[in-house]
């Protein structure tokens, strides 16, 4: 079960965690100027419970993607021996990890310093400046959105009994008075994440945070989700009880990855 859930939280921070890296590098004045005409392919690969897992973060003349395929021809490698350590790294913990690519020095210092920057998602980073607040905010709300997902693919039992039992919903998230929003859709216990608001159908349950400083209590687990609906830091359109249930898995999720 321990190397399940090992195994689960490196798909998860593949497959999410990844991906914001992307908010990064557009929202951050600084960060989008280091990498203003790069292009390369930097793959970090991972063996987990005997299999090579991993992604490649593409950079095309600045533009930031991610290709879970991994075809492309790599500039550098970082990879990691077990998922435990690919793990660890990510949460911050001094693990140093197998590099390739020494050819050229300057992307890697570039990309250490693109990893260096996720760390604003760790629960102890609590950022002073307005910028960087909002983009935690962003950051976590794209991240546990597709989090969620994964999660739930990933073979989680409860979570997997709570989807199965579900029609077509969809859960959104936003932030009041800021262009940040996403979503999951279930359907028969299949789920899929996406960004922004959806405009097909109305919400089952739509969790609106009241702006950035109503959000980060909440999204840190500072606040309890009961708290914060009677101080009018969240509201929830839908049930309230599918919205607990969501907050939960929530939570759980960050307790996995961290």
């Amino acid at each position: 079960m321990a190397e399940n859930r090992t195994f689960l939280a490196t798909r998860i921070l593949l497959k999410a965690l990844f991906p914001v890296m992307k908010v990064v590098v557009t929202d951050d004045p600084k960060m989008g100027k280091r990498f203003e005409g790069v292009t390369a392919r930097v793959r970090f690969s991972v063996t987990a419970e005997g299999e090579p897992l991993g992604t490649d973060v593409v950079f095309d003349a600045g533009e930031l993607s991610v290709d879970a395929t991994m075809e492309g021809l790599p500039d550098v490698v970082f990879s990691f021996k077990t998922a435990e350590k690919f793990n660890a790294f990510m949460a911050g913990k001094p693990v140093i990890p197998g590099i390739r690519g020494w050819k050229r020095p300057g992307l890697i210092i570039k990309v250490v310093s693109l990893l260096l920057a996720m760390k604003i998602l760790m629960p102890d980073a609590r950022p002073k400046q307005e910028d960087k607040r909002r983009l935690k905010v962003k950051m976590i709300v794209y991240m546990i959105t597709t989090a969620l997902s994964q999660y739930n693919k990933g073979g989680d039992p409860e979570m997997a009994k709570w989807t199965g039992k579900q029609p077509d919903r969809v859960y959104q998230m936003s932030v009041d008075g800021e262009e940040i929003a996403a979503y999951v859709r279930v359907k028969a216990g299949k789920t899929k994440a996406g960004r922004g608001i959806y405009t097909r159908r109305r919400p089952f349950v739509h969790i609106c945070f009241n702006g950035i400083e109503g959000a980060l209590p909440v999204l840190l687990g500072d606040v309890e989700f009961v708290e914060a609906l009677g101080r009018q830091m969240v509201t929830v359109e839908g049930s309230p009880e599918y919205a607990a249930n969501l907050n939960d898995y929530m939570q759980r999720i960050q307790a996995l990855i961290v």
